[in-house]
């Protein structure tokens, strides 16, 4: 397929590469001049701007951060919307507003042309490994045409409405289920490390039993290792949660759990730690227990570093 991507981050630089890999024709853009180049070594083509990725591919993806960015990246000036031939197809893989969604996906039908909402979990790793979920919502003839690309980029990839939005709803839960687990996991770690036992110790146990998930393994250790890399930055778990939340009042529905989480990870952000991990929540815990994880009170410029 002639296939456009548009947003070479952290997740969609690897997503895209699977793409060329099995055999697709790729257009690209991004703000980023070095992930252009980088792709474009393996055998992408370079456009200079959105509108010029729409006019050469049959499928464009949007893999940016947030509802605005997805917005702009359609219907700003030099946008995808003006890019468009009807017929053409709209796939959009960020994680971003259900609700907004539904009225972005309306406008791109009035031109002539479906759309798709595709958000992915796994992280890094799983777009690395090509081993994406894919929680998709629209139509299922488009669904059936865009399959391939999704087979590609991911190993568990469902059709979860035929309503676009529906898949969005399921990337908020989890979202929902892994920011609060992810709280959970800093919560657990630190109270068995005030409490005096080896918090690595603790997590092996645990990882055998009920409590055991990929968070606890992977998560845990980044905690335990004070390794807070971006492999997913705080803010957008933290944005994550927002949508939540906000999409929660317009449904009515109370999400206490969620909300506690929304909250920490507004102290992560209050804290100057946004770009970090979002296991930087366990530095939020740190500094009201005054205990380094698995070491002993922080003092001074410690409490600073943490």
């Amino acid at each position: 397929m002639k296939v456009g991507f548009i947003g070479l981050g952290i997740m969609g630089r690897p997503m895209a590469g699977h793409l060329i890999a099995a055999g697709h024709e790729l257009y690209v853009h991004d703000f980023d001049a070095a992930s252009v180049a980088d792709i474009v070594s393996d055998g992408a083509t370079a456009c200079d701007s959105n509108r010029a990725v729409a006019v050469a591919a049959d499928v464009i993806i949007t893999m940016v951060p947030d509802t605005p960015d997805v917005e702009a990246a359609l219907f700003g000036e030099d946008g995808v919307a003006e890019g468009l031939s009807p017929g053409s197809i709209v796939v959009d893989m960020s994680s971003i507003s259900p609700t907004e969604t539904s009225r972005i996906a309306a406008r791109i039908n009035d031109l002539g042309c479906a759309y798709l909402d595709a958000p992915v979990s796994g992280g890094d790793v799983g777009a690395i490994n090509a081993a994406l979920t894919i929680m998709v919502g629209g139509p299922q003839e488009t669904f059936e045409l865009v399959r391939p690309l999704f087979e590609a980029m991911g190993k568990t990839v469902t059709l979860i409405g035929t309503r676009n939005g529906d898949g969005q709803v399921a990337k908020v839960s989890n979202q929902i289920i892994v920011g609060i687990t992810v709280q959970a996991v800093a919560e657990a770690l630190m109270f068995a490390s005030k409490a005096g036992a080896d918090p690595a110790v603790v997590r092996e146990a645990l990882m055998g039993g009920a409590a055991g998930s990929m968070i606890l393994d992977l998560h845990g250790q980044r905690m335990l290792d004070h390794d807070f890399e971006p492999k997913f930055r705080a803010e957008l778990q933290q944005k994550d949660l927002n949508i939540a939340m906000q999409t929660a009042r317009e449904l009515g529905v109370y999400l206490p759990a969620a909300s506690a989480a929304h909250n920490i990870y507004n102290s992560v952000s209050a804290q100057g730690w946004a770009k970090d991990d979002h296991t930087s929540v366990v530095r939020i815990l740190e500094a009201a227990a005054n205990h380094r994880l698995g070491g002993s009170a922080i003092h001074g410029d410690q409490k600073d570093e943490t």
